[in-house]
């Protein structure tokens, strides 16, 4: 990853975190949830730099975080159009672009990672990024389904290091999972806590185990909807329409693949069961290793399990 353009010699961040505030967050990966997150972060008064590899995707981010914006403006501030643009212009104010993360974490209180779901790469980014950052500066990885503990043995900031999972679309759900490891001090985790809750989101404390605790129930469910349907006890769309008027979710599984991605399922799934290849939960399914072999992830591309126009 082409972070990277300046060797900064690491020293103490000139906002040092009182009584663990966050105020000052870097987001490496310019993407949906680094977007979403660098929204949210701003909207609630922090200082906030996001990083990617190209100012072409930066401008694609921050374009994306302005429309975002005005779609909130126009809920919260119907009647008053010249308060929200005010508030827009506000929230954008809070958001500086870079290609430079070595520059970027030098006043940061929270380095948070969203890049690509590949251990190598953010432990290439991490290690690197330690040797820059200030010391006391947290570190936290917004993966999904990936070790923390994996990810903070690149860095010598175990006590340092932890997660903060959200979940997509950023703006919109609530939800972090904040993820503390057997090394994570209390006062990190507390801190992590905090700034959750300074967002407006609510947060549940995990521990670093397979998933945490929305993916750890939810990617098992969809795998065993898949398998039934494979054994034949019942077509995909029964199976939507069952758990969707009998148990109330919003979208039955076979529809929550499509819209998670069944590359991204996929992913999850023979990354668990590399680790833990005895535990049935974690069998891989024939039909999703064929559509996404076929390149048919779900909504994304059009086709997985059901079409889109």
């Amino acid at each position: 990853m082409a972070f990277f353009t300046h060797q900064i010699r690491r020293g103490f961040s000139s906002s040092i975190i009182k009584n663990g505030v966050i105020k000052n967050v870097t987001i490496i990966g310019g993407g949906q949830m680094g977007a979403g997150i660098a929204q949210v972060a701003a909207s609630t008064g922090h200082t906030v730099t996001l990083v990617d590899t190209s100012e072409d995707i930066l401008k694609k981010s921050r374009k994306g975080i302005e429309g975002s914006l005005k779609r909130v403006v126009k809920k919260k501030f119907a009647d008053k159009p010249e308060a929200g643009e005010e508030f827009i212009q506000n929230v954008l104010q809070n958001v500086s672009i870079s290609t430079d993360a070595g520059a970027s974490v030098q006043a940061a209180d929270l380095l948070l990672e969203a890049i690509v779901e590949n251990l190598k790469v953010k432990q290439d980014l991490f290690g690197h990024l330690d040797e820059l950052a200030p010391a006391n500066t947290i570190f936290a990885s917004n993966t999904s389904s990936l070790p923390i503990t994996d990810i903070a043995g690149s860095t010598s900031r175990l006590d340092r290091f932890g997660g903060l999972h959200f979940f997509n679309p950023v703006p919109m759900m609530k939800l972090v999972e904040v993820v503390g490891t057997s090394t994570t001090s209390q006062e990190t985790f507390d801190s992590l806590l905090n700034f959750s809750k300074a967002l407006g989101k609510t947060p549940v404390s995990c521990k670093d185990t397979p998933g945490f605790i929305v993916n750890r129930l939810l990617v098992p469910y969809m795998m065993e909807a898949l398998r039934l349907h494979e054994r034949g006890h019942g077509s995909k769309e029964d199976i939507d329409i069952a758990m969707k008027l009998g148990a109330g979710y919003p979208m039955g599984p076979f529809e929550l693949c499509d819209y998670v991605g069944l590359d991204t399922v996929k992913f999850i799934i023979d990354g668990w069961s590399a680790k833990d290849p005895h535990n049935p939960l974690f069998a891989s399914s024939e039909l999703l290793n064929k559509l996404v072999a076929e390149g048919k992830y779900g909504k994304k591309t059009g086709e997985g399990f059901y079409k889109y126009k």
